[in-house]
């Protein structure tokens, strides 16, 4: 393969990598912000210090992955937000209701406060909700018919659950004493629900889309493709497992985050599978949907000094606040 040919893949490659670490990265802020609303007034000070440090800068990855689109994949980026225009408009919505709330809600008076913390569940909800839907629309295509807006509303149930697990196991790792404990309760109850999505999401996938439904169980490949599921429930497993034993509030507290990182990670491997070679399901291929091979060179240098900031800034800020977080305050 030429390196012109090779471009568009080296680009969708870097977008669904983006896509993959903003939903990782911000999935636990999102999640962390959804259970804003089962915490004491002071229990929300922390939560609100576990994810100050991280959560602006976790949407610099939505950032890249959408100007990636933008830039790369003109065609495609025209589809998409023609399909998406409406929840792409509350997701903007809702993370700008949260940033707001945010940063007003740490200099509001006590009359005040708990309002803004409303808003920021609020806003918590609606961009993630928003974002399941989003994913439910993509992963099927555009798809018309009854089927399609259903499994969508499916995904966009499933996605929060997930998010809401991850800020669980976030506050596990960030936070102790009464707060770690409810937190590990919290966890609990939001694992079955998200498991269970998981399973329904994962029957239904190949049930709206042929193409999936091809791939999915096509002899050789479906052999190799088994150890993904195969792995998730594992992890999915020690992860309840862990948050039935004492040492998740000790030195494992770490690890129920990192497992759900490998689950989050394996779902990717395994949409990324059922897409390629397309941008937009049965619409577009990499190919058809990318801009010229001189104006990707372009691109390039561009991404070659971008991305490495990024994740230089992103390393640095996880490494100055790493450890447990303490009581907000403000000068």
């Amino acid at each position: 393969m030429s390196f012109d040919a090779a471009l568009p893949i080296v680009f969708m490659v870097l977008m669904g990598l983006s896509m993959l670490i903003y939903v990782i990265s911000d999935g636990y802020d999102l999640g962390v912000g959804m259970l804003m609303h089962r915490a004491t007034d002071a229990e929300k000070d922390v939560m609100v210090a576990s994810i100050g440090p991280f959560w602006d800068a976790n949407e610099t990855w939505l950032v890249l992955g959408v100007g990636i689109l933008l830039i790369a994949f003109p065609k495609a980026h025209g589809l998409v937000l023609g399909e998406l225009y409406l929840p792409v408009t509350l997701m903007l919505v809702g993370l700008t209701l949260r940033g707001v709330a945010f940063d007003f809600r740490v200099k509001a008076k006590d009359t005040h406060k708990r309002t803004w913390d409303r808003l920021f569940f609020a806003g918590s909800t609606l961009a993630s909700v928003a974002q399941g839907w989003m994913l439910g629309r993509y992963v099927s295509g555009f798809g018309e018919g009854w089927n399609y807006p259903l499994f969508a509303g499916a995904i966009a149930i499933a996605l929060p659950m997930a998010y809401v697990l991850m800020g669980a196991a976030w506050l596990i790792m960030k936070t102790e004493g009464e707060l770690q404990v409810r937190a590990v309760a919290w966890a609990r109850i939001a694992w079955a629900p998200m498991v269970g999505g998981l399973v329904l999401i994962s029957m239904a996938t190949p049930w709206v889309s042929p193409t999936v439904r091809e791939r999915w169980f096509a002899l050789p490949e479906i052999i190799a493709l088994l150890a993904i599921p195969m792995m998730t429930g594992v992890s999915l497993l020690a992860v309840l497992a862990l948050l039935r034993t004492p040492q998740v509030r000790g030195p494992l507290c770490w690890l129920p985050f990192a497992l759900l990182v490998l689950v989050f990670v394996l779902g990717f491997l395994g949409l990324a599978y059922s897409i390629y070679p397309y941008v937009v399901l049965d619409q577009l291929t990499l190919w058809q949907a990318a801009s010229s091979p001189e104006a990707l060179k372009v691109i390039l240098v561009g991404v070659c000094i971008s991305v490495p900031a990024i994740i230089g800034y992103t390393v640095f800020s996880y490494r100055v606040f790493r450890g447990k977080a303490g009581e907000l305050t403000y000068a």
